[in-house]
């Protein structure tokens, strides 16, 4: 699991493909490299990958064709800059939100603004990603944990402060690019929910009903 607070901007070294899907390598930046061990998962972009190759400056991973096609990675090339963050430790402070960095979907840049000194961005999201998305909820853009100030039909609004555009690659931003979408975890899950109740008439666990429906949701704010 991750939080969404960017630990250091990365850049893509290696595009290699493989019997169909692709080997990544990427120039680590700041990112401290002592505590990572194969087998350890790096956010790169908002995506969840493992380590199979790494040194003091840099990781390599494999991207299955599932990642690919569900992801903004098909168009990165050699130099991109990318949002890094290591997998959160129990003990580690809690700055975001849950994230697991398996992307939903990908979005587009409608619009940017400045308001003062932070940037007002305006993110077109598919439809079916939308019913998740609430106002001042959370929601994870290229691997960056953002607040959703504006809600619209088709799209949500964030505001940047001056550290996260300092501190990420949001520099790479402009009107009509894509970015990597990962919905609030809670909220697929409790749809989920809610979706099997209705389908089973209340399904059971452990013999107790689960009591979770659209009435039990609005009742307690979640609808």
């Amino acid at each position: 699991m991750f939080t969404g607070i960017i630990e250091a901007v990365g850049t893509v070294r290696q595009l290699q493909r493989r019997s169909g899907d692709l080997r990544l390598g990427v120039e680590t930046g700041r990112l401290g490299m002592q505590d990572v061990h194969l087998g350890d998962s790096i956010a790169t972009q908002g995506i969840c990958l493992t380590v199979v190759e790494y040194s003091a400056t840099a990781f390599a991973a494999d991207v299955s064709l599932e990642t690919v096609a569900h992801s903004t990675i098909a168009s990165w090339v050699l130099g991109k800059r990318v949002n890094l963050e290591k997998a959160m430790q129990p003990l580690s402070r809690f700055g975001g939100h849950l994230v697991s960095g398996h992307v939903d979907g990908v979005g587009e840049i409608m619009a940017m603004s400045h308001s003062a000194r932070a940037l007002n961005v305006s993110v077109r999201a598919p439809q079916e990603l939308m019913r998740y998305i609430a106002l001042k909820g959370s929601i994870c853009v290229d691997g960056i944990s953002l607040t959703v100030n504006g809600l619209q039909a088709d799209a949500f609004d964030l505001t940047l402060v001056p550290h996260t555009m300092q501190q990420t690659a949001f520099g790479d931003w402009q009107t009509g690019v894509q970015v990597n979408l990962e919905v609030d975890i809670i909220a697929r899950y409790l749809e989920r929910l809610s979706a099997t109740d209705r389908q089973t008439g209340m399904q059971k666990t452990s013999g107790l009903s689960s009591g979770m429906d659209r009435d039990f949701l609005a009742q307690h704010g979640f609808l």
